[in-house]
């Protein structure tokens, strides 16, 4: 088939070859409205930008990722850095949450020490502006944990997210638990949508009905877990067990259960999702699902490493890393009430 060209973006979005150029280069003075629709056509042209002539390396890979404070990140930084030693690279990291922030200058100064290749960790990304990046820098690129649809001509790497739903959401039916809250992530990051339906599927698998009232979505952070486990808690049928989407939001279920007396695992069972050093410190120490992300980050570099050896083509590379469920203090049987009608679950006061 005829490859795409510049022409072919500029008919399909309906503005000049020069205004594509602009978009394509990174250039200012296009309008956000222009910018998304020759984004998209190139998405749909399947436009690919010619690579440059090959260049010495610089022995450079860049990690963009969101935060750098959370466990997560860090144990992620940790695996990129040793991964990226062990390939003969150093590590440059910058984190997207700063506020200083600015996409369009990231991209000069990665293009201005001549990386070999980015790693991208962002919970928060359009996929144009993803696939943009890739056609800007001419550089591999590699996503980890990808957000929205991934895009099948981007390498990624995930872990099995809907596997790991599925095992805590059992771990809690197998103890009694038929009331199971789930708070997820943001809507729009895949593996949040994925672990719902792993939620989903196991209440199918035990023929039970999951509450969708009981179904909230946060934003990974501490504060929202709390701010969304009291609401929980709060209600006139509150759950007896939560699956938070990671170890940070688990931590703020505690926080709220300890505001109203609620013992855990007593009252209310909790699972987390990431295996974070966060999990040995709570007290009680966390149930969660273990996302090898050590693993994740060496499988990024290293696929950053073999496309500079051998191109991959138009399509990328995908790689699933399996979760496991780690039971610690956290999780309990449900202990019913004698004095309470079977199939519901204790009315706690409010604070």
């Amino acid at each position: 088939m005829r490859r795409a060209t510049l022409a072919d973006v500029a008919a399909a979005a309906g503005v000049s070859v020069p205004t594509v150029s602009k978009v394509l280069s990174g250039k200012k003075h296009v309008s956000a409205a222009t910018r998304d629709k020759v984004l998209e056509a190139v998405r749909t042209s399947g436009y690919e930008a010619p690579r440059p002539p090959s260049r010495p390396r610089a022995g450079v890979v860049d990690l963009l990722i969101e935060g750098l404070g959370s466990p997560w990140a860090q144990v992620l930084i940790g695996g990129a850095e040793k991964a990226a030693a062990r390939r003969g690279f150093s590590l440059v990291v910058t984190s997207s949450a700063r506020s200083d922030f600015d996409l369009r200058r990231w991209i000069g100064m990665v293009r201005k020490r001549n990386t070999d290749g980015v790693v991208l960790v962002l919970s928060r990304a359009d996929q144009r502006e993803i696939t943009a990046l890739e056609e800007l820098l001419h550089v591999p690129l590699v996503l980890v944990d990808p957000v929205g649809q991934r895009d099948p001509r981007l390498s990624s790497v995930g872990a099995t997210n809907w596997l790991g739903g599925v095992m805590a959401t059992t771990h809690l039916l197998e103890q009694g638990h038929t009331r199971i809250a789930f708070i997820g992530g943001p809507l729009d990051t895949q593996c949040t949508l994925d672990r719902y339906e792993g939620y989903l599927a196991a209440h199918r698998t035990f023929g039970i009905d999951s509450d969708p009232a009981l179904a909230r979505y946060g934003d990974f952070l501490v504060t929202g877990g709390k701010a969304i486990g009291g609401d929980l808690l709060d209600h006139d049928d509150p759950p007896t067990a939560v699956f938070a989407g990671n170890d940070l939001q688990a931590a703020g279920v505690y926080q709220a259960a300890t505001e109203r007396g609620v013992r855990v695992p007593g009252e209310l069972s909790v699972v987390g999702f990431d295996d974070s050093m966060l999990c040995d410190m709570l007290s009680p120490p966390l149930t969660t699902v273990r996302q090898p992300l050590d693993d994740m980050a060496n499988e990024a570099v290293r696929l950053v490493a073999e496309e500079l050896t051998h191109p991959r083509g138009p399509s990328g590379t995908r790689i699933e890393l399996a979760t496991t469920l780690v039971v610690r203090g956290s999780t309990a049987p449900l202990h019913p009430d004698p004095a309470r009608p079977p199939g519901t679950t204790p009315r706690r006061a409010r604070p």
